[in-house]
C-alpha cells in the first residue's frame, strides 16, 4: 500500500488477515517505482496484492501506473484500485485496462451520494473476469452464482439500498456525454484553483507537465515558521469568508486539499480564490510586523456577531474582521460559534448523550397518577 494511501486501505487489509508492507512515494506524490519493485521481489512467494487510488490521493495522475500494474502482476499479485477519486476518469478512463483488477467505485462525490450516506456502505465492486469464481457468497443469501465458500469479511451481504436510486438517477440524467464532461469539469476547476494560488500558496504536488488531477494539495507550513500562522488558522478565517474549509492535514500534516468537484459554478470558485488570495495578504501583514502574531483576525477567526457587538479588545477593526472583501456585504454568512480551545476539549471530553438511567422518571405519586 502507498505511503500516500487513506489509513481504510491499510485497515481494509488488515481485517482480512493480511500483512502490510508500505510503498514509498517520490518528491512528486507518486508511488516510489524502485521501492515498488525491491518489495514486491521480497514478498513474491506471499504478494496478495497492491492496492492503490488512482489518481493518488495526492492529487496526480500516476505517470507509471501500467507499469506499477505491471510489476505487481509479474510477482504472483493481483491490483485493486481504490475508486475514492473516479471523479478524474469517469468517461475518460477504463481502470480495467491500466491494469487493475479489482475496483470498488465510490459513490459519493462522484455519483451524487454524500459522503458515507449514513451507511453501511453500498457500491459497486468490479472484478476482472478471471476473478468471478472467486467472487464471496453469504451463508443464508444467495449472492447470485457465488461459492457460499468463500465468506466475506463483512457480516452483511448488502449495503444501504436507499442511496442507489439517487446514483442511478443521475447517471441517467446525465448520460455518457454528460458524466465524461463532469470529469473535465471537474479536472478543470483543480487546476483552475492550482493556477490562481499558485503564486500565494505553494501547490505541494503537481504532475510531469505541472498539473493536478481533480485535487490540489496547497502548503500552508512555510507561514507557520515564518509568522507563526497554521493551517486551522486559514481554515477557521475561512469561515468568515462564508466557507466550509477543504480537507485540512490530509494527507499531508500542515495543508489544506482543494477538491472542487464538477459542481461549483465559476463564480463560487472565484469567490474561494479571491477569499484565499485576501487570507495571504492577512498573512503577509503578519509576516511583515504590520499585524501582531498573536492579536489578528486568523488568530481569532471565525467572528460571530456576538463578538462584534461587544467589547472590541483587537488591534484591527471590527470591519476587517467581519468585511474583509466587500462582497460580504451584498451576502455575508455569520459564524454561530467562535474559536473553541482544541486542547481544552481533547482533555475534558463530555459526552452529550446521557446514561440510560438518567431517562428513568420516579414512580408518579397518587396525584399524577390520577391525572
Amino acid at each position: 500500500i502507498p505511503s500516500s494511501a487513506h489509513g481504510t486501505n491499510p485497515a481494509s487489509a488488515a481485517m482480512a488477515g493480511m500483512k502490510i508492507v508500505v510503498v514509498k512515494c517520490d518528491a512528486q506524490g507518486n508511488v516510489d517505482l524502485d521501492d515498488l519493485k525491491e518489495k514486491a521481489a521480497e514478498h513474491a512467494e506471499r504478494l496478495s496484492a497492491l492496492m492503490i487510488t488512482y489518481p493518488s490521493t495526492h492529487g496526480v495522475f500516476e505517470e507509471d501506473v501500467r507499469e506499477i500494474c505491471d510489476v505487481v502482476h509479474r510477482h504472483g499479485g493481483q491490483v485493486y484500485l481504490d475508486g475514492a477519486n473516479l471523479n478524474a476518469l469517469v468517461g475518460c478512463a477504463a481502470p480495467g485496462q491500466f491494469g487493475a483488477d479489482v475496483s470498488h467505485l465510490n459513490l459519493h462525490r462522484t455519483f451524487c451520494i454524500p459522503h458515507g450516506g449514513g451507511g453501511p456502505g453500498v457500491g459497486p465492486i468490479c472484478v476482472g473476469r478471471h476473478l468471478e469464481p472467486h467472487l464471496p457468497g453469504h451463508s443464508l443469501v444467495d449472492m447470485g452464482g457465488a461459492s457460499a465458500g468463500n465468506r466475506a469479511i463483512a457480516a452483511a451481504p448488502w449495503g444501504s439500498a436507499g442511496i442507489l436510486p439517487i446514483s442511478w438517477a443521475y447517471v441517467r440524467m446525465m448520460g455518457r456525454d454528460g458524466m465524461k464532461k463532469a470529469t473535465q469539469v471537474a479536472i478543470l476547476s483543480a487546476n483552475y484553483i492550482a493556477g490562481r494560488l499558485a503564486d500565494a500558496f505553494p501547490v505541494l504536488y503537481t504532475g510531469l507537465n505541472g498539473r493536478v488531477a481533480h485535487e490540489c494539495i496547497i502548503d500552508i507550513r512555510p507561514f507557520k515558521d515564518s509568522c507563526g500562522i497554521t493551517e486551522e488558522d486559514v481554515a477557521k478565517r475561512l469561515i468568515d469568508f462564508g466557507f466550509h474549509s477543504p480537507t485540512m492535514s490530509f494527507p499531508v500534516p500542515g495543508t489544506l486539499m482543494i477538491e472542487p468537484t464538477e459542481s461549483e459554478p465559476l463564480a463560487e470558485i472565484d469567490r474561494f480564490c479571491d477569499a484565499m488570495l485576501a487570507i495571504r495578504e492577512e498573512i503577509r501583514a503578519v509576516e511583515q510586523g504590520r499585524a501582531d502574531e498573536q492579536d489578528n483576525a486568523l488568530k481569532w477567526a471565525p467572528h460571530t456577531p456576538a463578538d462584534l457587538a461587544g467589547d472590541w479588545p483587537h488591534g484591527y477593526s471590527r470591519e476587517a474582521a467581519a468585511y474583509p472583501v466587500p462582497g460580504l456585504y451584498e451576502n455575508k454568512f455569520w459564524a454561530p460559534v467562535s474559536r473553541v480551545d482544541n486542547v481544552f476539549g481533547d482533555r475534558n471530553l463530555v459526552c452529550a448523550c446521557p446514561p440510560p438511567e438518567a431517562w428513568v422518571s420516579e414512580a408518579p405519586d397518587e396525584d399524577q397518577e390520577a391525572a
